[in-house]
């Protein structure tokens, strides 16, 4: 998986042309939301990096791709809720995203032009997230198999230039995610039914945050309608 990611950022970066590219990498944390742990929306507990690449198409708009490694990891004792923090269940999990999606900007970010430019964005799109398919049995963890989710990421963040040729960013972005087992809560094993627990009617979902440093590079754009 990672050699096809790999490919896909080689291919978009050969292909186009004409036009600015910013490939680059974020480093940063990530946490979970969910029925085990607190219920923190911002707290990274966990390290997350990940590798991107952007065209942009005009001084408002780009499109990107991005793979993001990360853990997720929750513990009720550190939560807040009276149940959880007697329950006493613990878990983490490895997450794998690939995602894909356009990047909007405020304010006009025209890489050609000289001086700091400074503003504010946002980004969504489709992502495929890979992760373990757990369960609990008398309170300690277990893994049933290898799980898939489509997710929708909701990024917000701020970026500058910081030389003509670097870009850096600061991000926060949660994800929503199509499935209701990152914490082991809703095995979709129907004969682990009977472990299920907390709120069967809800997905979960996982925030990461942390900085981008991006290098541009390309041929200056016309940015006109064509």
């Amino acid at each position: 998986m990672k050699k096809i990611v790999f490919y896909i950022f080689i291919l978009g970066i050969t292909k186009l042309s004409a036009q600015i590219h910013e490939v680059g990498f974020l480093l940063g944390g990530s946490n979970y939301i969910g029925d085990v742990g607190n219920t923190d929306f911002i707290a990274p507990n966990q390290p997350a990096y990940g590798i991107l690449y952007k065209w942009n198409k005009s001084p408002r708009h780009a499109w990107r791709i991005s793979y993001i490694q990360t853990k997720i990891a929750g513990n009720d004792l550190d939560s807040k809720v009276p149940g959880r923090f007697k329950r006493g269940y613990n878990f983490e999990n490895n997450i794998s995203e690939i995602s894909a999606g356009l990047e909007f900007n405020f304010f006009d970010f025209n890489l050609h032009e000289f001086g700091v430019k400074v503003t504010p964005y946002i980004y969504s799109g489709l992502s495929y997230t890979m992760y373990e398919e757990l369960y609990f049995v008398n309170g300690i963890r277990k893994k049933d198999s290898d799980g898939r989710a489509f997710t929708i990421p909701m990024v917000i963040g701020i970026k500058s230039n910081i030389t003509p040729s670097l870009i850096l960013g600061l991000e926060v972005g949660s994800r929503y995610t199509y499935t209701d087992n990152l914490d082991g809560s809703n095995p979709k094993n129907a004969n682990l039914a009977s472990l299920k627990f907390g709120n069967l009617n809800s997905r979960d979902w996982y925030v990461v945050s942390g900085i981008t440093l991006t290098y541009t590079f390309g041929e200056k754009p016309c940015y006109c309608s064509y």
